[in-house]
């Protein structure tokens, strides 16, 4: 059974339980494949994983459907219990932002290319939330999957530009039958 946090005071005292070693995999929800690819992977690298679930606000630029994300919660929670995830975050946007964040996370030149380039602020959205659940949930490591290599080439800048204690783990690509990632 996944245990199961709301709010940051359910999470610490939750992850105050947990150890020796702890692995993130932050998530928006909406779990498939890909996602308990990434969980497996947590499993294997540390003694409890923690899965976040939160339709970040920040990096969702207007018109790009914030408000019809899918959110399969009860889905998503059934998926953490069947690989064995210790806790699943499940935050509200007001338990992760009481207020409009006035300090964000810039991914500076690096999350203006690619897929930046196309969707302004989106990796500064990212790196925020992620800089966030690390300071939140303190893990010894954070697993993402290099599908989103972009993403994931920033997260790894941040941890090291901002000496975060946290190692970042990238688990490999998976794809269908049909070859989508």
């Amino acid at each position: 059974m996944t245990a199961v946090a709301r709010t940051r005071a359910e999470l610490a005292a939750a992850r105050a339980t947990l150890g020796p070693t702890v692995a993130l995999v932050p998530t928006l929800g909406a779990l498939h494949e890909g996602h308990r690819s990434l969980i497996r992977r947590a499993r294997e690298i540390a003694d409890q994983t923690v899965v976040s679930i939160f339709v970040n606000p920040l990096q969702f630029a207007a018109g790009e459907d914030l408000d019809r994300y899918p959110r399969p919660l009860e889905a998503d929670l059934a998926m953490c219990a069947e690989e064995g995830v210790a806790l699943a975050f499940v935050p509200s946007r007001a338990e992760m932002y009481p207020r409009e964040p006035v300090v964000r996370v810039v991914a500076g030149p690096m999350g203006q290319r690619l897929e930046g380039a196309s969707r302004a602020g989106h990796f500064d959205g990212v790196l925020t939330v992620v800089a966030k659940l690390f300071g939140l949930v303190r893990p010894d490591v954070a697993v993402f999957g290099r599908k989103d290599a972009q993403q994931l080439a920033l997260v790894r800048a941040m941890v090291a530009d901002l000496n975060l204690p946290v190692r970042i783990e990238a688990a490999p690509l998976i794809r269908d039958a049909d070859g989508l990632a």
